[in-house]
């Protein structure tokens, strides 16, 4: 399996019976909002979708068309044509923001991420990983350490996904996975802060000793506390005004 397979894992699993087109799309807007192929890069093949969600070509078609409407991803032919996840140049406004806010039970959130993240890292770590797993995951935090700015919270979301699918259970991965779009809808409504990155760097690093030296409490304490820096600086944030949209900037955690 490639490393593009590897990232969506924990998000691309086969559909039940009855509800195929629901999720099916459901999946497959996960994997375009949580950057699991970035903006301008190819999804999967249609034959390869097909197979991982375990639907007709036919139903992948529908879901294809439907995010293509929404802008989405767009459809290029040609010998390197396929499904693209496309380049958005536009931000939500200020209003849009404060919208998402509204609709979203933010406590809700942030407690089940939290329940979901301290678990994985206490399984990675009590269980232990193989060399291959451990490599992933020092790729994966060596590439946060070396991301651009602009794409720092999607090597971030990377990171706890590949933790999170380390664990062993596909269903927590896949709660997490959908937790975690939602927990990025949030971070898109406060302004990036390079102090609270830099405490996070750190973080990451001691959660990922912890874990490959396993330490099932340690990793499980790091986890916890970089979850409630999170919660503490969402709930900071959107506790009051939103922050106007020329000064947000791509929250990570």
């Amino acid at each position: 399996m490639d490393g593009a397979a590897d990232r969506l894992a924990p998000v691309l699993r086969p559909v039940r019976a009855g509800n195929g087109f629901e999720e099916a799309l459901e999946q497959i807007l996960q994997v375009v909002r949580l950057g699991l192929v970035p903006q301008g890069e190819r999804l999967p093949a249609e034959r390869e979708l097909a197979e991982r969600l375990q639907i007709s070509r036919v139903t992948l078609r529908e879901v294809l068309k439907v995010l293509q409407d929404e802008g989405l991803v767009e459809s290029r032919r040609g010998r390197y044509g396929g499904t693209f996840v496309r380049v958005r140049t536009d931000s939500p406004d200020e209003a849009e923001l404060r919208r998402r806010v509204g609709r979203t039970d933010v406590e809700d959130i942030l407690r089940f991420r939290e329940v979901l993240e301290v678990g994985a890292a206490g399984l990675c770590a009590a269980h232990g990983l193989t060399d291959d797993q451990a490599e992933r995951l020092r790729a994966a935090l060596a590439a946060t350490q070396d991301a651009p700015l602009a794409d720092y919270r999607r090597r971030d979301t990377l990171l706890h996904l590949t933790l999170a699918e380390l664990s062993g259970s596909p269903s927590l991965a896949a709660q997490y996975a959908a937790v975690r779009a939602r927990v990025n809808d949030l971070l898109d409504c406060i302004p990036l802060l390079v102090r609270n990155l830099e405490h996070s760097q750190t973080q990451h690093g001691a959660l990922v000793e912890a874990v490959l030296e396993g330490d099932a409490d340690g990793a499980r304490e790091v986890m916890r506390e970089h979850c409630c820096g999170t919660a503490a600086l969402l709930r900071g944030f959107l506790s009051g005004p939103a922050e106007p949209a020329a000064r947000r900037g791509d929250g990570a955690r």
